[in-house]
């Protein structure tokens, strides 16, 4: 009695047209909010109409993007989230980064955090703060992300650590 063989569904090849739709469909339900609700906002429409109208696309974007999964089937998703999170692993933090690195990634994990608290409190002593809020919390959550990828990726599970109940802190030996 022969046993069944197994097929490995990620090195086959992945084509056709409900991969090509699937991908338009889930193209489709991430362009639809970014450039749609946008879109719809300038077009001089009552505060209702511009709500109602945003409101469906963004949930018609949720399940074009379900629908999307379920045109493509196991294997075509499989394929996509393969090739997209591989593109995204060759330019992701490296695994050990040098002190130098490590300190200004602190820093600039540390600094946006320290502003987020202070600001409120000290808005008169920073230049410019007042009337420009949003500026400042959109550039230090940039600045927040970007330490991630500065501090690389043993930092990134440190930080996966803090939630985790078991996990327990392994301090290097010190010389000196």
């Amino acid at each position: 009695m022969d046993k069944p063989k197994k097929i490995e569904i990620l090195s086959m090849s992945v084509t056709g047209w409900r991969l090509k739709l699937g991908v338009g469909l889930f193209a489709l339900s991430i362009v639809l909010p970014v450039l749609g609700v946008p879109l719809v906002a300038v077009l001089g429409l009552s505060a209702k109409a511009v709500a109602t109208i945003s409101g469906t696309m963004l949930a018609g974007s949720e399940v074009l993007g379900i629908v999307a999964v379920a045109v493509m089937g196991k294997s075509g998703y499989a394929y996509i989230k393969n090739r997209v999170f591989g593109f995204l692993k060759q330019y992701g933090p490296p695994a050990e980064v040098s002190r130098t690195r490590y300190t200004i990634g602190l820093v600039m994990f540390a600094v946006p955090i320290a502003f987020g608290w202070l600001s409120p409190y000290a808005a008169d002593l920073i230049p410019g703060y007042p009337g420009n809020e949003f500026t400042y919390a959109i550039v230090g959550d940039l600045l927040l992300l970007l330490s991630l990828f500065v501090l690389g990726g043993d930092f990134w599970d440190k930080l996966r650590a803090l939630f985790i109940n078991g996990a327990k802190a392994v301090l290097p030996e010190t010389t000196g």
